[in-house]
């Protein structure tokens, strides 16, 4: 994860703020910028299932794929109510 982000417990919930946006990297906002934005909240949850998709697929972010620990973090944000 990135330097800043924090990872979750296994009885924590996971938060958008705390855990999902520090994931996100400057360059992958601009990356996906023409489709939604990276950093907000409402575009991120309106769009996770795609998201979820392209991250699993190794396809998201473009320059490298997360690693597994990282797209289960996702994964639980979108199953657990995905909160802010």
């Amino acid at each position: 994860m990135t330097e800043t982000a924090s990872s979750p417990g296994p009885d924590q919930p996971v938060s958008f703020a705390v855990h999902i946006r520090p994931l996100f990297r400057g360059r992958d906002l601009q990356a996906m910028d023409w489709a939604f934005d990276l950093g907000s909240y409402d575009d991120v949850s309106t769009h996770a299932a795609s998201i979820l998709d392209r991250l699993a697929a190794g396809e998201m972010p473009c320059d490298e794929a997360w690693p597994a620990e990282r797209v289960e973090v996702f994964r639980r944000w979108t199953q657990t109510g995905m909160q802010p």
